[in-house]
């Protein structure tokens, strides 16, 4: 079988390389468009998988709307060289479109409930629509609900262990806690119109928890001069080493909230909009704290670091998601490789992947 993957975001390296290196081993071949942008390129690259580029997308709405023209064709070019069986992506606009042009099914996983603007690109076009079973919104018929989180494709416990020695590689004090804050860029088609921290908001959060545990900076954007004492290099691959590692995490990225809830590292996660999965990890296991602005968001970082052995207060929400869960890779390679009979299963009896815990 040929598979033709779309890589948009670093996260989606993650999400798709182990299921990529297991069908591989069968002896599938797999094609993967990527978006040009850095650390993707780096990812794709460090994990020793094949890829081809295609630009990466414009900051204003008309400026996306050429750009999926274009990436399409980009696309379309290498797919009729390749002629995949089936293609899949993570809100899988191009992989949609082209599949659709030479009539082959195309896969899309979403997780993201108010990327309305990525949801018109693509749900028109897409042959399934897979989402955690949380996902708040209707797709229709389309809709296949995963008891799970995209997160776990790389996290679960099989595939992943962290090695907590990242710490002190970058020589960072442990008889402290420590506390890794992320800002992120709010480029993405899904963050227009929303916000997360205001720049006087991250200064005096920073500034403010610096002087009860070390801070750790990881950021999409230019940090203030203020901040950039707090900056960390590291390799990409090694953040969920620092993520299992630290005391606590803040941050406007809902993909390392949820990232760290798999982990047990506890996180506080900062966005002006409600997601179904944090909602989730916040009711059900205990893990996230959601804000939808910065009110309060000091408050429960000091109140939480005073606390003695924080992360033990965590282990049984841990626990208990990774029970919950499926492992969502092994769903993923089992629902490629028997397309469309494994849509047909699914819509019938969804409760049978509860053969992937």
């Amino acid at each position: 079988m040929k598979i033709l993957i779309e890589i948009c975001h670093p996260a989606h390296v993650h999400y798709f390389r182990n299921m990529i290196r297991i069908l591989k081993s069968e002896g599938h071949d797999i094609l993967i468009a990527a978006q040009d942008r850095g650390i993707i390129k780096e990812l794709l690259t460090h994990y020793k998988l094949e890829f081809f580029l295609f630009k990466n997308s414009s900051k204003n709405i008309f400026g996306k709307f050429l750009h999926i023209i274009n990436s399409d064709m980009v696309i379309y070019k290498h797919a009729r060289k390749f002629k995949p069986d089936i293609l899949i992506g993570f809100a899988g606009t191009y992989i949609s479109h082209v599949g659709w042009i030479i009539n082959k099914p195309r896969i899309v996983v979403d997780d993201t409930e108010h990327a309305n603007l990525t949801h018109f690109t693509y749900k028109y076009f897409a042959s399934n629509i897979l989402t955690p079973s949380c996902f708040h919104k209707n797709f229709g018929r389309k809709q296949i609900r995963f008891n799970s989180y995209i997160e776990l494709a790389y996290l679960y416990p099989k595939y992943f262990k962290p090695d907590f020695n990242i710490l002190n590689e970058l020589n960072i004090d442990k008889t402290k806690k420590n506390i890794l804050i992320r800002f992120v860029s709010w480029r993405a088609s899904h963050d227009i119109g929303q916000s997360g921290l205001s720049f006087e908001a991250k200064i005096k959060l920073v500034e403010t928890l610096s002087t009860h545990a070390n801070i750790i900076i990881s950021s999409e954007e230019k940090l203030p001069v203020e901040l950039i004492k707090f900056q960390y290099r590291f390799k990409p691959e090694r953040m969920h080493d620092i993520l299992a590692s630290v005391d606590l995490f803040i941050g406007e990225g809902a993909t390392m909230a949820s990232e760290c809830a798999i982990l047990g590292t506890p996180a506080i996660y900062i966005n002006s909009l409600e997601l179904g999965y944090t909602t989730e990890q916040e009711e059900k296991y205990g893990l996230v704290y959601n804000f939808r602005n910065a009110d309060g968001v000091l408050q429960k970082a000091l109140s939480l670091i005073k606390i003695p052995n924080l992360k033990n207060n965590y282990l049984e929400g841990k626990t208990k998601l990774l029970q919950d869960k499926i492992d969502i890779t092994t769903f993923l390679v089992w629902f490629l490789k028997n397309y469309p009979e494994s849509s047909t299963i699914m819509e019938k009896n969804p409760e049978s992947q509860d053969v992937f815990k």
